[in-house]
């Protein structure tokens, strides 16, 4: 039996998931089984999973029912003491597993490893860095004020967990993720490799439709967690609110303009001055107002034109999030 499973859910991933499955059977840790949960593609996707000889990979498909279903799929199938989850456009460092299975080695009391994060761009070029937590044990407190795992492709996380706290949640159109890791922060320490070792793919389409499902998915995930949280953290809820907002607001920004981005923006950023009103003060504020007027009332390419540049770079709102209680 392996002892580790990774999962890779895919959904007409054509373009990048020979790439991905390449990061996992790569891996300098071999004792794996590679587990693809293929959600109803309808692209190539299968054909390419089946052209790669590897006596570890194994091939499941199914009807199209989502992201979390298709984790959910993935766990029940799984035989490893560990799992480990990669989106089908993600990757890994050689060495992802095996550090990670060291931390969680050389922390008995930990049930859960995560590493640093870098984004690349759609064609694999490094985009920025992630935010290099080195938060670890009792992470339960910042988790609730940020998701600072930042994607489903980077922990391992013992078998057992999962028989405690259930599966990803499949009613979330998003968020999931978040939704798990806090679950599993109540009741695990969670280990830290402070090394970059996932490599998670940004889009460059419009964030618009996306951005709004974020917003209400995060906004159930941050009204459970805290309905459930003891009185020692709810003064939390604040700057917890306030990280969201900050976070939509790069990600609408970061995303090819358009009109209705614009005005999405402005009422993100009026949702962080709400929650955080001392950020009326801050350079930020204006740069996130000025950009999302212009991009409201310009083209497209007439944006990226004049404010793409780097003095009115709004990738500085990151640096605004709290990840401290």
């Amino acid at each position: 039996m392996s002892l580790i499973s990774v999962v890779i859910p895919v959904y007409n991933g054509e373009k990048t998931i020979r790439q991905t499955i390449e990061s996992v059977i790569n891996q300098t840790f071999s004792n794996f089984e590679l587990i693809v949960i293929d959600d109803g593609s309808q692209d190539s996707t299968l054909d390419i999973v089946r052209s790669i000889s590897d006596s570890r990979l194994k091939v499941f498909s199914f009807p199209n029912a989502g992201l979390a279903t298709s984790r959910n799929r993935g766990i029940q199938l799984a035989s490893g003491d560990y799992i480990s989850f990669i989106d089908a456009d993600d990757l890994w460092t050689g060495n992802k597993l095996e550090a990670q299975l060291k931390a969680l080695l050389d922390n008995p009391q930990a049930a859960v490893a995560f590493s640093w994060t870098d984004c690349i761009d759609e064609s694999g070029q490094f985009s920025r860095r992630g935010n290099y937590t080195t938060v670890s044990g009792n992470v339960y407190a910042q988790l609730l004020l940020t998701d600072f795992i930042e994607n489903g492709s980077n922990l391992l996380i013992r078998s057992e967990a999962f028989k405690k706290v259930g599966y990803f949640n499949e009613s979330l159109p998003a968020a999931e993720d978040w939704d798990m890791w806090l679950r599993l922060a109540v009741n695990y320490e969670f280990a830290v490799v402070p090394s970059p070792q996932v490599f998670y793919r940004l889009s460059t389409t419009s964030m618009s439709a996306n951005v709004v499902r974020q917003e209400a998915a995060c906004l159930q995930v941050i009204d459970q967690a805290f309905a459930q949280a003891p009185d020692s953290v709810q003064h939390l809820k604040k700057p917890s609110l306030a990280n969201l907002y900050k976070y939509l607001t790069y990600k609408v920004l970061a995303g090819v303009p358009d009109p209705q981005a614009g005005k999405i923006a402005v009422r993100f950023w009026r949702q962080v001055l709400h929650h955080q009103p001392e950020l009326w003060h801050k350079r930020v504020t204006w740069k996130v107002f000025l950009k999302s007027g212009l991009v409201t009332l310009l083209s497209a390419r007439l944006t990226d034109n004049l404010i793409w540049g780097k003095w009115l770079n709004t990738d500085t709102i990151l640096g605004y999030i709290k990840l401290n209680p």
